[in-house]
């Protein structure tokens, strides 16, 4: 599988990531040691998880995993802390921060984290606060480099800052929500990464099963999917997402996966990983069946013209004010480097 390095000295890491938000919770023990193995078979080498996936059950499975096998030093493992704060701390405090890394080098059973993720924004704590904490970490030798997801661009820009100015640690990654029906980051988010040289490791590459095509816009979904046992689920939910548009972005996705004889949920993640930034696309699966197909997407490169049609068809449109108006100037240069 291909490599590419996260941003400012950042680890190399597999192209495609094994996200394990079902450990635990849709996949059981047994069969989440299953897609580990295929995973690193296949030649994967990032592991990414959080201390909310499963309340922690996904980083223990990991970490008997891990000890099964002889360790981890091989892989680049991430996981995430800010959701589940002792009581009386807020999540992005010192006092949170430690706590939870603690407690998930415990489960992980491992010495550091090679890549930790702040799991959101924390208005209560100063982020100069919780830049000071993470820097404090890397130099005690508990995680090796930091990352933060789901950010606004503010935000970003504002933990970018901070840490230059203090010569605190920046993120070498920020891991959000992108996809071909969700581009939402590509107005400020995405511009920030770019400017400031931060890798990006989408979660949700698939929009939720969507982009596979199992979901049709005349039938509510039904069975063992994550649909159709809760088609209100998330992002991801049939009403929000069963969409004209979203069906137009279908047949296309639909007719190049067919050029190519491969599965429509292979093209989805060949799209994101030829975007600007993308540096690893997190997949996750219920099994290892599902893992292996998805898993595919590694050696398949679609062609300039069909990255286009893709990026054309799903394109959302900018609002009208104030970024068609300066892209009207040609004061947007970061869309054309889209190749929105």
């Amino acid at each position: 599988m291909p490599t590419r390095s996260l941003a400012g000295g950042g680890p190399i890491v597999s192209t495609l990531g094994l996200g394990t938000m079902t450990f635990g919770v849709e996949t059981p023990e047994e069969e989440a040691h299953r897609q580990l193995d295929l995973f690193v078979a296949r030649g994967g080498t990032f592991v990414d998880t959080a201390d909310v996936y499963g309340g922690g059950a996904s980083e223990e499975i990991i970490g008997r995993w891990g000890r099964r096998r002889g360790g981890l030093g091989d892989l680049v493992v991430a996981t995430k802390g800010r959701f589940r704060p002792p009581p009386g701390s807020h999540g992005a405090s010192r006092r949170g921060l430690v706590r939870a890394v603690e407690a998930s080098l415990r489960r992980l059973q491992v010495e550091a984290i090679d890549l930790y993720f702040v799991h959101g924004w924390d208005r209560h704590t100063d982020v100069a606060e919780t830049l000071a904490t993470l820097q404090d970490l890397v130099r005690a030798g508990r995680i090796h480099h930091v990352g933060w997801s789901n950010l606004a661009a503010w935000q970003l820009e504002r933990i970018v800052s901070t840490a230059r100015a203090g010569g605190l640690p920046a993120p070498v990654a920020l891991q959000p929500q992108y996809n071909l029906l969700e581009r939402g980051i590509e107005l400020e988010v995405l511009p920030c990464c770019l400017e400031a040289g931060i890798a990006l490791t989408p979660w949700s590459p698939l929009g939720g099963g969507w982009l596979t095509g199992k979901y049709r816009a005349d039938v509510r979904p039904s069975g063992a999917t994550r649909l159709g046992e809760n088609p209100a689920r998330g992002v991801e939910a049939y009403d929000l997402r069963n969409t004209e548009r979203t069906h137009v972005v279908l047949d296309v996705l639909r007719a190049i996966a067919e050029r190519h004889d491969r599965p429509m949920a292979q093209v989805a993640l060949a799209w994101l990983l030829a975007r600007p930034g993308v540096a690893s696309v997190l997949v996750g699966a219920r099994d290892a069946q599902q893992l292996d197909a998805n898993l595919g997407a590694a050696d398949l490169v679609l062609a300039d013209e069909e990255v286009a049609a893709l990026a054309e068809v799903s394109a959302p449109g900018l609002p009208a004010y104030p970024y068609a108006f300066l892209e009207t100037w040609s004061q947007l240069d970061v869309w054309r480097r889209l190749g929105t």
